[in-house]
């Protein structure tokens, strides 16, 4: 949190932003890739980013079920990656399950959408502004709404 907290209150410094980036992440993210802070995230450690991966302002990223991101893949301003949930039995309420999320290469999710645990969005399909993906998208596909559903065909 002492990290994060660094990330987003450091003034645009590009260097000292991804060594704070390689000390969450566990790793150093590729040159190509960018994020911009303020950036929020559970631990940081579950995140995989590929190649030429850009990462707009006021994301969260809840990993604790893991989240991968391929290469050329765009993130609008705004966006949750939510890989944990509660159980629906009252009594168990107080705990979470945690699935994963997979973004294929050359997606883009458009501003303030969500994509909940357990998602694989397709290579090359596109996530419209304020959806919700409750589910898997094929690649090559324009998805939207809430719940999210194909709106769109993209030939590719």
């Amino acid at each position: 949190m002492r990290l994060a907290s660094e990330l987003n209150t450091t003034p645009m410094d590009r260097k000292k932003s991804r060594e704070i980036l390689a000390k969450i992440l566990g790793y150093e993210m590729d040159a190509s890739s960018e994020i911009q802070p303020p950036f929020y995230m559970d631990y940081g450690k579950n995140i995989k980013i590929g190649k030429n991966v850009w990462i707009q302002r006021g994301c969260t990223f809840m990993d604790r079920g893991g989240i991968t991101l391929g290469d050329n893949v765009f993130i609008a301003p705004k966006v949750n990656l939510v890989t944990l949930n509660h159980p629906l039995d009252p009594v168990k309420r107080s705990g979470t399950v945690c699935k994963p999320i997979v973004i294929e290469d050359g997606v883009w999710i458009g501003i303030d959408s969500t994509v909940l645990q357990g998602v694989i969005i397709g290579k090359n399909s596109v996530v419209a502004a304020n959806s919700l993906v409750n589910r898997d998208v094929p690649p090559n596909v324009v998805v939207a709404g809430n719940p999210a559903k194909i709106v769109k065909r993209i030939d590719a």
